[in-house]
């Protein structure tokens, strides 16, 4: 596996986690790529929705990717969003280097990285940035921050807007924002979850019913908030919740038709 790491605009950074291709597996020379964006709210990028939540997907048989982005005050004007379009631009890029699949890039977040993955794929950047903007061609979500309204994680739209003003939140809410364009999508959650209330999901389902968008859900009874993969590593175990991860890699081998066996 090769590693590499690259500065992105603003101060972000994304760590790429290779495959090494093999001439002994044809069917693996290129591969999709999953670019992991952990949470924490807007003010921290957490380190257990990181690394372990790649690593899981590389061994799954996938590129993987990790995005640092800015959070706090500079989480301001879009400057998270833009670092995410240019992690993907820069993906696609080296893709025919690094044996990415350029069409097969899905994002995975979790919590307020849930939303500026699923941002990535439904938020447009102002003004002529959206021209250029990239975006993802699949959405995992885990216990995203979805709404802005009655169930919003309040935290996260504040450092996003620079204003305390639930109407200043609104622009960055995202359940009015899905389309019929919007990429096929799978979200887990928990119904126990205190700090991002699972009605943000149930909002999410109900916007991707209504625009006949591809998705999966998965609800699970047990479990607080910022659970990753729900395994000893991440001081959160769970066998039967840490099911999510293969549930999500065999939902994106059908989404991109890929299969290794």
């Amino acid at each position: 596996m090769q590693f590499k790491t690259y500065p992105l605009p603003g101060g972000g950074e994304l760590d790429v986690y290779l495959r090494t291709p093999a001439p002994a597996m044809p069917n693996a020379l290129r591969r999709p790529l999953v670019l992991v964006v952990p949470g924490g709210g807007y003010e921290h990028v957490s380190a257990r929705e990181a690394d372990p939540v790649a690593l899981q997907f590389a061994a799954a048989g996938y590129h993987a990717a990790v995005l640092t982005y800015s959070v706090g005050e500079g989480a301001r004007n879009y400057q998270p969003l833009r670092q995410l379009s240019a992690a993907l631009a820069l993906l696609r890029e080296h893709a025919e280097a690094w044996g990415v699949l350029p069409e097969q890039i899905a994002v995975c977040g979790f919590s307020a990285g849930g939303h500026l993955a699923l941002s990535g794929a439904v938020l447009d950047l102002p003004g002529g940035e959206a021209a250029a903007q990239q975006r993802p061609n699949a959405v995992l979500l885990a216990y995203p921050v979805v709404t802005a309204g009655e169930h919003a994680h309040r935290g996260s739209f504040v450092r996003l807007a620079g204003s305390e003003d639930p109407a200043d939140h609104q622009k960055f809410t995202l359940e009015d924002k899905i389309t019929p364009d919007t990429p096929p999508v799978f979200v887990w959650h928990t119904m126990e979850d205190a700090t991002v209330p699972v009605e943000n999901t149930l909002l999410l389902l109900a916007a991707l019913r209504k625009n006949r968008v591809p998705c999966e859900v998965h609800l699970f009874e047990k479990g607080v908030h910022g659970t990753s993969i729900s395994t000893a590593e991440v001081d959160a175990a769970s066998v039967h919740r840490a099911h999510w991860v293969q549930l999500a890699v065999e939902w994106l081998n059908d989404t991109f038709d890929f299969h290794l066996e």
